[in-house]
């Protein structure tokens, strides 16, 4: 069945994917003959573009009031799992094309360095808009409605004796922390895990020491202190550092979280190498170079410039926000039984 396109126009068949813009042109004594004119490069959005332009619909029910205030959270979260998935596949791809040399202008007439250019800076005003909307409209909506998210400081004392219960006995168990020296290389850190950076310091040497310390993915993004009172997991671990670390001085902590390529390219020409193949590249996706930083905006410079040469990543890679990081924990929220809160079933 034949393709349809815009009135007036027509594909240029001789350039796939090339939307033209044809008019008969008649001469004397022939039969008429069809001129194509390629449309101009700036009728096009490139994919990144456009795929961020959904995105920041998806970020504007968030921002809507009219929307209720759980679903609204909902929004926020997908947001983020919408953007973590971006940045593995889309922007993981057009980083190894340009690796390879085989990056091609995009629809819209850019250089592939000015479309990743482009996606950094689009990015960065999604991102404040939604910490925005998360700290000065949900977060202050859901305090209206009982619901609260508190930080570890602003927990009564009855939560955090009743928190630190819990970290004794469910956190503490399966947390793994890893210092850096000499004999301990900077260990590997896995796409999408949340990370507490640590530094501290020995009493004795005064040497002072870096650590990571990896926020267990299969415990509640947002533990819950006492009904309708939720505190970031990352929060009741760094307040209880001197657990994993005794004998030593604190000094700082900062939260942060690496998205790696995990974009899949497999040649399928080859049908009988075809399962071989997508193993080795899931196996090389999980160790796929860092394509994104998170930061905390309270980071010490001296650590963030450690995190991005152990990590390999440029300032442009850099994404400092009001924490707390990775939103998409916020489904536990807006799964709460508050049908007042929610679209009408």
């Amino acid at each position: 069945m034949p393709g349809l396109y815009p009135l007036g126009h027509r594909r240029d068949v001789s350039r796939p994917g090339l939307i033209g813009h044809h008019r008969e042109v008649t001469t004397t004594g022939s039969q008429a003959s069809t001129e194509v004119t390629p449309l101009p490069a700036e009728r096009f959005l490139d994919r990144e573009s456009s795929w961020l332009a959904f995105n920041e619909r998806v970020l504007e029910l968030a921002e809507d009031p009219a929307i209720p205030l759980l679903e609204r959270a909902r929004f926020l979260a997908i947001f983020s799992s919408n953007l973590d998935e971006f940045f593995m596949v889309r922007v993981a791809g057009l980083k190894r094309r340009m690796a390879t040399g085989i990056a091609v202008k995009s629809a819209s007439g850019q250089q592939p360095r000015a479309v990743l250019g482009n996606i950094w800076d689009q990015t960065r005003k999604l991102v404040d808009r939604q910490s925005d909307c998360f700290h000065h409209q949900v977060v202050a909506g859901l305090l209206d409605e009982g619901i609260e998210i508190p930080r570890w400081a602003d927990l009564t004392i009855d939560e955090a004796d009743a928190t630190t219960e819990l970290f004794r006995t469910e956190i503490f168990p399966v947390l793994t922390p890893l210092a850096v020296d000499p004999a301990h290389p900077f260990p590997y850190i896995s796409g999408l895990s949340l990370n507490l950076a640590v530094v501290v310091r020995n009493p004795a040497s005064e040497a002072e020491l870096f650590a990571r310390v990896k926020v267990p993915p299969l415990l509640p993004r947002f533990l819950p202190v006492s009904p309708n009172r939720f505190v970031p997991l990352e929060d009741v671990i760094a307040a209880h550092l001197q657990d994993l670390f005794p004998g030593m001085d604190i000094l700082q902590h900062h939260t942060f979280r690496v998205t790696r390529n995990e974009d899949v390219e497999v040649e399928e020409d080859d049908a009988e190498n075809l399962l071989d193949a997508l193993e080795r590249e899931l196996t090389r996706r999980r160790f796929g170079p860092p394509v994104r930083l998170e930061v905390e905006d309270t980071i010490e410079p001296y650590v963030l410039d450690l995190l991005m040469r152990e990590l390999q990543v440029t300032q442009d890679e850099v994404f400092s926000v009001q924490g707390p990081l990775d939103l998409s924990g916020l489904q536990a929220i807006a799964a709460l039984p508050r049908e007042d809160l929610k679209f009408p079933t």
